[in-house]
């Protein structure tokens, strides 16, 4: 099972860093959503960061937690319209 759970952390993991760099601020400068995209956006880097630690401390449990988190955020933003993201592909469930 370890196996298992080091492969899909370090499988989201990349999934995310690759996420984050598809994803650009759709909304217009200065407009409250660009500044709710900053903010999702630095939600998703931040979990990303997390992970990136709780991986090098050994807890994938709590790494692969934090991957899943960041990208949640990124997608849930994806889909709303905060980011202009790839629409094909398997980084981002937006159609």
């Amino acid at each position: 099972m370890s196996a298992d759970l080091e492969e899909k952390t370090n499988r989201y993991g990349e999934l995310l860093a690759e996420a984050l760099e598809a994803a650009t601020v759709a909304p217009p400068e200065g407009t409250p959503m660009e500044a709710a995209a900053a903010d999702c956006y630095e939600m998703a880097a931040s979990y990303f960061e997390d992970g990136k630690h709780f991986r090098d401390q050994g807890d994938l449990v709590n790494a692969l937690a934090s991957f899943s988190y960041g990208h949640a955020w990124l997608d849930a933003g994806a889909r709303v319209g905060l980011f202009d993201v790839p629409r094909d592909g398997h980084l981002f469930t937006v159609e």
